[in-house]
């Protein structure tokens, strides 16, 4: 098995779009993978990385586009932001590593970009909470789903 492959591929276009604001869910289809009999720890690792690059969409529109979160059509509301602002003041960065939450997730990383946080520090702790949170789902689903090789 290759990480070449169609599949993990798909999986890693469908986690990259799910750390969007696309309401799209990536758990689903990373468990079909398992019980289609894909290694857990590729299936892991491709969607642990799909999920924290496309934090890095919500980074970067803190990051560059924050001066239109006024707009109407600015993709986190207002609400969602100032939720996430008040985690990132009460636990500074470490707040990243909540990134994988519904709701709160995709705004702390918008709030990331627009405080200005660098991208390493930013890259390690949502990789390390989307990394713990796939390692959560994944794993103990494994031994139900099927055998690994």
């Amino acid at each position: 098995m290759s990480f070449a492959d169609p599949a993990l591929l798909g999986l890693f276009a469908n986690a990259f779009l799910a750390a969007t604001i696309l309401p799209i869910a990536s758990e689903p289809l990373a468990l079909g993978l398992l019980a289609s009999g894909f290694d857990p720890r590729a299936v892991w690792a491709v969607a642990t990385v799909g999920n924290t690059a496309g934090a890095v969409v919500g980074w970067g529109l803190g990051r560059f586009a924050s001066r239109y979160r006024e707009h109407p059509r600015f993709p986190v509301r207002p609400r969602e932001l100032a939720r996430a602002e008040t985690w990132f003041a009460r636990f500074g960065r470490p707040a990243l590593l909540f990134s994988w939450l519904p709701l709160v997730g995709d705004a702390l990383t918008v709030v990331a970009g627009a405080l200005r946080t660098p991208l390493l520090p930013f890259l390690v702790l949502v990789g390390i909470g989307k990394a713990g949170r796939y390692a959560a789902v994944l794993f103990p689903a494994a031994g139900w789903l099927g055998p690994s090789d």
